[in-house]
């Protein structure tokens, strides 16, 4: 249940990189900004629906190897991070294609999410968002070339996404290693995940956005776009794979931090 959790919380984060695509493509990007942002309400839901789940594993952990089975079972979450990154890279063109009708329904209901909703959840629409899947080919990549990639750019956003992807769990797996300061470290992953995220906003997201806009306004191409939103995600899952190796050194210096704090 938590691993699914993940996998749907890492998926959801991937697509919103769709959204700017499709927002680009049908020149609406002021819409598809809206439709972005209740993506990421979603996931960030559902990130605190499944930190209770999450935190019960410590509860219940056996407790004369808790520290063994704890971190078996973290990182069998963060292996869900990953698969649910890869599986948002592989449903990229599909979401691409559904977003950019979503885009265009959201200005017809004059920005009625409840009516966006309703419409699209009907057997038709659904039906028709069936015939729009399609993962992506070579022909998908063809003048996405990695040496275009912005080296620094995309070391900064597989940091980001390695500490995002860790702070819940090395905050409660650092629980065991100073259970004395328990509450402290807890309540230190939500200052890392705050800061994950500020960093997210001021150094990827401007970026992003520029090129969206450059797009529509004729500034740019549309290729630039999808190469940069590729890139993006492909560091999106190496930095969940950068996180398997932060893990426990992440809960350490939690532990150590927390010295200081009483």
């Amino acid at each position: 249940m938590i691993s699914l959790f993940i996998l749907i919380i890492h998926s959801i984060e991937t697509l919103a990189y769709a959204v700017r695509l499709s927002g680009a493509r049908v020149k609406l990007l002021a819409s598809a900004l809206s439709l972005f942002n209740i993506m990421v309400m979603v996931s960030r839901l559902a990130n605190m629906m499944q930190q209770p789940f999450t935190g019960s594993l410590i509860d219940t952990a056996p407790k004369e190897n808790a520290l063994a089975f704890v971190e078996q079972q973290f990182r069998i979450i963060i292996g869900a991070a990953s698969l649910g990154t890869l599986l948002g890279i592989l449903l990229l063109p599909t979401f691409v294609a559904i977003f950019s009708r979503a885009i265009i329904y959201l200005t017809e209901e004059r920005g009625s999410i409840p009516a966006l909703l309703k419409k699209g959840f009907t057997l038709e629409y659904l039906k028709r968002s069936i015939k729009h899947f399609h993962l992506p080919s070579f022909s998908y990549l063809k003048g996405i070339s990695w040496r275009d990639i912005p080296l620094k750019l995309f070391i900064i956003n597989v940091v980001i996404t390695a500490i995002y992807t860790i702070g819940v769990l090395s905050a409660l797996y650092a629980t065991l290693l100073v259970p004395e300061r328990a509450t402290t470290a807890v309540m230190a992953s939500g200052l890392i995940n705050g800061v994950a995220t500020m960093l997210l906003i001021v150094f990827i997201d401007p970026k992003i956005s520029i090129l969206a806009d450059d797009v529509i306004n004729q500034r740019g191409s549309y290729l630039n776009l999808k190469r940069a939103s590729v890139m993006m995600m492909g560091s999106r899952l190496l930095g969940t794979v950068l996180a398997q190796v932060l893990f426990i050194p992440g809960a350490k210096y939690i532990a150590w931090f927390t010295q200081f704090m009483t």
